[in-house]
């Protein structure tokens, strides 16, 4: 790595001869391949821009010309040529190196976008205040996929910049055919005709207003830079449409048809034990929601752009005409969705937890205002590990929980997503939520007993916990650690979590604590909702635990838990310091527990003791 070692910025790009850029690419590449095999990471898209970010470092003066990455996922060489290679080790790890742009990392990194299509807006600001303070030299430079382009805010972006002539701001296409599957729609096609030189007149671009240089073989440093040298000369907005292979140079990526190397793993120590590898979350949501349209022919699927990921490859082999990948455009998905429920279909929108977030508008107005019977399937809902604070889905419950008409539901376990999922598609009178994590779900839950509301995890007459989800299995482990304090602990799981049923209110009123676990935002989540429909004046302290209303670092799911007071350990500690706080001050345990000879003075805590 004799080359990439003597970068430490991008003044050492611009100073390398030209032909010693090629040797450079080649050093990008091994290092890539190495790290994020050995970390996990976005390889594919980063191996695909190698050529284009060299160029892009020899022509822009950054982070005086600022370049905003758009999706943040291909900006790994951008790291690498702005000093951060030493730091790849620590690639999507707890308080190391973040998969995507980071304002703290570097003054190179002015935007963290890691949520697609918005760099064309901020490149649109950007250029607007560099011209209010008189900032002209300033060039705005943003590296745009084709998969953002199906993205609605490039097009509003565009139609804005389009009308400014006088703005100094390069838009690089960077055109790989794909975002996580192949790119759809309408301007797909129009790209591909412009690739191979069969688009008759003005490209849409120009159509808009923009200037227009291209197509240029993306992985020729030369070609790219004569024509970012031209575009930065036209001191207006212009498109350099820069053709790519994801993956390029790396046989294994290139042929990867399938996306498996668009984000990988971090490599594990291969298995001995002879164990199949347990079904995901994704996978029992994707193999139940083909048994339901096998019985459903008015079921269909909608998804933005991550047909695989979200689980929908199955059945869009099985039902191709029953699956509608709309591209990288949440708000399009939800309001086509109530069209097609509008139509007679029962729609299942399947999409990450934290990209629903971009369509509240749409579940709440185009969705839930016509009491429409339309699912969404949050996969990597909570808590979700190394993509860092913007993929975390925390947000879902305390979005949609003030959604009028919408049932959510959290399953703790492959048997309750199944029976969730089809009691949601079952639902004909307004909107429905199935929500989950990432990774495995791990073996069944058996409940003691199935009640009408909840499901009785333990039981215990001294303090009620409501688990959400998944988080059930911190609950009980937190549960019989308390009852090495003479506390009998019970545990419940509503499985719908929202809106709070009154079985689980009637419940709750008969202890003196309740305590909610989440993995979503504790300030307007479950535990807040429970707390609002119990009252003042009940007697009953409700405890939250969960998110606290920050952006969550990176790091494996039980990591992050942890981190936030959410271990076992942390639950039952926390329990303790409340029931003692309870019985300095306030009403006794539960009647029944004023039985037990010697339960007091079995938890004395230095603030009180629990009567």
């Amino acid at each position: 790595m004799a080359l990439l070692d003597q970068i430490t910025g991008p003044a050492d790009v611009r100073d390398l001869p030209a032909d010693q850029l090629p040797a450079l690419a080649n050093e990008i590449r091994q290092f890539l391949v190495l790290t994020v095999r050995a970390t996990g990471g976005h390889l594919g898209p980063n191996l695909g821009v190698v050529e284009l970010t060299i160029a892009l470092h020899r022509v822009f003066d950054s982070p005086h010309d600022p370049i905003i990455w758009d999706t943040g996922h291909q900006a790994y060489v951008h790291k690498l040529l702005t000093g951060r290679g030493k730091d790849f080790p620590t690639l999507r790890q707890r308080n190391g190196l973040s998969g995507y742009p980071c304002r703290a990392e570097s003054p190179h990194d002015l935007v963290e976008n890691s949520h697609a299509s918005t760099a064309l807006s901020h490149a649109d600001g950007l250029s607007k205040a560099a011209a209010l303070t008189c900032r002209q030299a300033n060039t705005v430079v943003a590296v745009v996929g084709d998969g953002a382009m199906t993205g609605g805010m490039c097009w509003e972006a565009l139609q804005n910049l389009g009308a400014r002539r006088n703005a100094p701001v390069v838009i690089v296409l960077n055109d790989n055919g794909r975002s996580y599957s192949p790119t759809c729609g309408g301007f797909a096609r129009h790209l591909a005709r412009l690739r191979a030189g069969e688009s008759p007149g003005e490209s849409l671009f120009e159509l808009l207003g923009l200037d227009y240089l291209g197509p240029v073989d993306g992985h020729d440093v030369e070609a790219v830079q004569t024509a970012l040298e031209k575009a930065r000369r036209c001191r207006s907005p212009v498109v350099v449409h820069c053709v790519t292979d994801k993956g390029h140079g790396y046989p294994p990526a290139e042929q990867d048809e399938a996306d498996h190397l668009h984000a990988i793993a971090p490599a594990a120590p291969p298995s001995h034990s002879g164990q199949p590898t347990p079904p995901s979350w994704t996978s029992i949501f994707g193999r139940q929601l083909c048994q339901l349209a096998a019985r459903r022919p008015d079921l269909v699927a909608v998804t933005a752009a991550m047909p695989g990921p979200t689980g929908l490859a199955a059945l869009s082999q099985r039902y191709p005409d029953r699956v509608f990948d709309v591209g990288i455009a949440e708000q399009h998905a939800v309001t086509s969705a109530a069209g097609l429920a509008l139509g007679g279909m029962h729609p299942v929108v399947a999409v990450y937890s934290t990209f629903l977030c971009r369509a509240f508008d749409q579940a709440l107005m185009d969705v839930a205002l016509h009491r429409l019977p339309v699912t969404f399937v949050l996969d990597r809902a909570g808590v979700t590990g190394p993509d860092g604070s913007s993929h975390h889905g925390v947000w879902d419950l305390a979005l949609l929980r003030v959604v009028p008409g919408i049932r959510i539901a959290a399953p703790r376990d492959g048997t309750t997503l199944v029976d969730t999922l089809t009691t949601a598609v079952e639902t004909d009178t307004g909107p429905t939520v199935v929500r989950f994590p990432k990774g495995t779900p791990g073996t069944d839950l058996v409940p003691a007993c199935r009640r009408p509301g909840f499901d009785l995890l333990r039981e215990g007459e001294d303090v009620l916990i409501v688990s959400v989800g998944p988080m059930a299995r911190r609950a009980l482990a937190a549960a019989e650690e308390l009852q090495a304090h003479q506390l009998a602990v019970a545990v419940v799981d509503p499985v719908w979590v929202l809106p709070v049923c009154r079985e689980v209110l009637a419940l709750a009123r008969r202890y003196p604590l309740v305590v909610v676990v989440e993995d979503g935002n504790r300030a307007s989540g479950v535990g807040s909702a429970l707390a609002e429909a119990l009252g003042v004046g009940t007697g009953v302290r409700v405890l939250l635990l969960g998110v606290p209303g920050e952006f969550a670092p990176a790091g494996a799911r039980e990591q992050v838990l942890d981190g936030f007071g959410l271990s076992p350990h942390s639950i039952a500690t926390t329990v303790l310091a409340s029931l003692a706080s309870i019985g300095s001050s306030g009403p006794c345990l539960n009647t029944a527990r004023a039985g037990r000879t010697g339960a007091a003075s079995a938890w004395q805590l230095g603030r009180g003791s629990v009567r």
